[in-house]
């Protein structure tokens, strides 16, 4: 890679430098060998499960031809894993080149900010995320910031307001001090926890006790549910609340709180501060809203009229920047005068402050970020996963590829709205834009914008600009671009994980399924890495069925695996053995750690046993149309016990739930199994302890799943702190198994 002075050096004698670089990962060809040994493994297992198909009228026949279907699909589904790895590209840009060309040419940036209600996701969050994107190392005229307030919560209103007044202090601090990150909550929880003398002590106080003052008055106010009253009275923003009647029946109420063209949008030391603006869309209870979608795609129109930046970037609520400087970097994918014109979208990793040391519910899925998305651009671009990315104004409306789509970046120019029109005649403007019915015969939500009709709009998104010709960047810095909060539950993760794998499957059902519809518009390798995440809920009845029957003829004493001393065992061993080795090495490699890998594991069982399992259904019933698309917000907060206990990673299972008693069902089952098979050889049958023998792998595998229950059990019946399962979980479950177990037995 070269320097950072080569590329100066080259750069003032005038020969073209390109403003970022991409490197390949080494050591494919080592993997792809050992895949290809993986796979002839597989292969020997599909061979031994034909081969050897219990004779009519023998026991356990239709259980082989079970795990016959089951071992097939699970070999096509490792297959589907492997594009990721055929060609990791990892990408570094250049933005000191970025400086030299570009400085005084700078595009206009737009960021959306959405929020949709107040209780799950605190106003406090939601402006420390609106003051750290506000804080960007950026020429402040040519930001904007647009928080979108699904809720229309006049408290939302009141706390962006009071983060208004507080940017023109905060501002400044951040450029005289470097401040990294530049979300307030978040910098000053790094500095009191840090060691090191601090030589800013006076203007740290001072702006400390500025953030804490604010953040103690909105908090009342969300405490006692209204708006100081004062506060009220003198801002004539509020008045548009008149007329509210509840966050699924109002007008549209939108405010420019920040307008650029007078002495109250400049901070104390007289610069110019990023447009600040409040938009809730109009809401009718008869008319749908489209959820997130609908809101991204009303942020696009009003920020047409006011400020129309060409890079848009959309982030979560949740999503601090925590690099001031991920926009440049963006920039210089956008901007190469090589390859730029081909990028349609640059996204960032999906990362969080709180996950602890060893991720006790997955949430960082380091080898997603780490290895397989960058796998995803070097086949053609990552996909786009609806916060942290930043994207073309004109490609994410719908634009075309063609080879004439080159930008001039150099002859960018951008009208400004705000100088040409009355302030308040804008914003009447506006609030056409964000209607209700404005997008009434029109393409919004199929052609242009968000996609609607899915429950990841983000997703299938990307994938349509990727089908219209257009390639993306994964950009994944050493410093983290935004840092978010993952789910502290267990009913959290499952329900998270539930509504993506819901919306993946919906892709695959509809014309944007990857697997047909990108043929000649994607690559075969990116067509199929698009498949593995879509097809998650297939996954489901697979794994349910490992869970299942292999433990039920174990307790049974029918062996469904060879015996140790066949030599079929061998491929079940290298497979099994290798897989699991290279899985744990790539976690590894990806900055985990072995328990963190054990959790991960763990997690990977209980999504596809639940989660994918009441996705699958759910889509199967949408599609018969027996129920309706919903989008459940997660919640960004803990109470304070539920954070003490996830910090000491002790699994929170919360109140009673479908999910849960079906994976308490599964653990008790294979206890069960396990338990009375041991104790049917020993005290029962002849040949005592011939079951390890005869039935290895099913003894193996039963005990596996326990040790990942362990949590289960003690959730069931050895906790006694709220976090623990509830009594009528530990009776259903315990009830099912123990007659899942008694009516095989019985009836076999």
């Amino acid at each position: 890679m070269a320097t950072e002075a080569e590329a100066e050096a080259e750069a003032e004698a005038g020969e073209y430098y390109p403003l970022f670089e991409t490197r390949r990962a080494r050591g494919r060809f080592i993997y792809i060998i050992f895949s290809l040994s993986l796979f002839v493994g597989i292969c020997f297992i599909w061979v031994y499960r034909v081969s050897h198909i219990p004779r009519e009228g023998e026991d356990g026949k239709w259980a082989w031809i079970g795990l016959l279907c089951v071992d097939l699909w699970f070999g096509l589904y490792w297959l589907l894993r492997h594009p990721f790895r055929w060609n990791p590209v990892f990408r570094q840009p250049f933005r000191h080149i970025l400086s030299q060309r570009y400085e005084k040419k700078l595009p206009r940036v737009d960021m959306f900010v959405c929020t949709a209600d107040p209780g799950i996701e605190p106003p406090v969050m939601v402006i420390n995320t609106v003051l750290s994107l506000m804080a960007y190392d950026y020429p402040k005229e040519k930001l904007s910031v647009y928080l979108s307030d699904d809720a229309a919560s006049d408290i939302t209103f009141y706390a962006l307001l009071e983060a208004s007044i507080f940017a023109k202090h905060w501002l400044p601090f951040c450029k005289k001090f470097k401040v990294e990150p530049t979300s307030p909550a978040a910098y000053f929880k790094a500095i009191a926890s840090s060691s090191h003398t601090n030589q800013h002590a006076q203007q740290f106080q001072a702006i400390k006790k500025l953030y804490q003052d604010m953040e103690s008055r909105i908090e009342n106010a969300c405490k006692v549910g209204q708006v100081p009253h004062e506060v009220h009275s003198k801002h004539k923003g509020f008045s548009q609340w008149d007329s509210y009647s509840s966050r699924h029946d109002h007008d549209t109420i939108i405010q420019i709180l920040l307008d650029g063209r007078d002495s109250s949008a400049e901070d104390v030391e007289g610069n110019v501060m990023p447009i600040l603006v409040y938009l809730a869309r109009e809401k009718r209870p008869q008319v749908a809203h489209n959820f997130k979608a609908g809101a991204m795609n009303a942020l696009i129109r009003v920020s047409s009229t006011i400020s129309n930046g060409e890079i848009i970037l959309n982030v979560d609520c949740d999503m601090y920047s925590n690099n001031s400087q991920s926009l440049r970097d963006a920039l210089c994918f956008f901007m190469d005068e090589v390859k730029g014109h081909e990028i349609a979208f640059v996204q960032t990793p999906q990362c969080f402050e709180n996950v602890t040391k060893n991720d006790l519910y997955g949430g960082a899925m380091p080898v997603c970020y780490e290895l397989e998305f960058h796998g995803m651009d070097g086949l053609g671009g990552s996909m786009y996963i609806g916060t942290g990315c930043f994207h073309r104004r004109d490609i994410l409306c719908g634009r075309k590829f063609n080879y004439q789509c080159r930008n001039a970046w150099n002859e960018y120019k951008n009208i400004d709205h705000m100088k040409e029109e009355n302030l308040h005649k804008l914003e009447e403007k506006s609030k056409t834009l964000a209607s209700c019915t404005y997008e009434e015969n029109t393409s919004w939500g199929e052609e242009m914008g968000l996609l609607y009709g899915c429950a990841v709009e983000d997703l299938i998104t990307g994938l349509s600009i990727k089908f219209r010709g257009w390639k993306s960047v994964y950009y994944n810095p050493e410093r983290r671009a935004f840092l978010g909060v993952a789910p502290t539950t267990l009913p959290e993760t499952l329900v998270q994980h539930k509504r993506w794998s819901e919306g993946g499957f919906q892709i695959q059902l509809s014309k944007y399924g990857s697997a047909w519809y990108g043929w000649g518009s994607i690559s075969p390798g990116l067509q199929m890495a698009y498949c593995y995440y879509n097809l998650w809920v297939l996954q489901a009845l697979p794994t349910l069925y490992y869970c299942i029957i292999p433990s039920l003829y174990l307790l049974k004493g029918i062996p469904l695996f060879p015996q140790m001393s066949s030599p079929w065992l061998i491929p079940y061993a290298y497979v099994m053995l290798g897989d699991s080795s290279y899985c744990l090495l790539e976690f590894l490699w990806s900055g985990g750690t072995i328990q963190g890998w054990w959790n991960d594991t763990r997690m990977w069982l209980y999504k596809r046993t639940s989660s994918y399992l009441f996705a699958f259904v759910d889509v199967i019933l949408k599609r018969f149309g027996f129920s309706e698309s919903g989008f459940v917000v997660s919640a960004k907060v803990a109470e304070e016990n539920v954070s003490q206990r996830y910090e000491k990673e002790v699994m929170e299972f919360g109140d009673s739930s479908p999910m849960l008693t079906l994976l308490a069902t599964l653990a008790f089952l294979n206890l069960f199994c396990l338990v009375g098979a041991l104790l049917n050889q020993v005290f029962i049958r002849e040949g005592g302890l011939r079951i390890y023998e005869t039935m290895t792998l099913q003894v193996l595998l039963s005990g596996v799943l326990v040790l990942i229950n362990l949590p289960v059990y003690q959730g069931l019946y050895l906790r006694k702190d709220k976090g623990r399962l509830p009594k009528s979980v530990a009776v259903k479950s315990t009830v099912l198994a123990l007659s899942a177990c008694v009516l095989f037995v019985a009836i076999s």
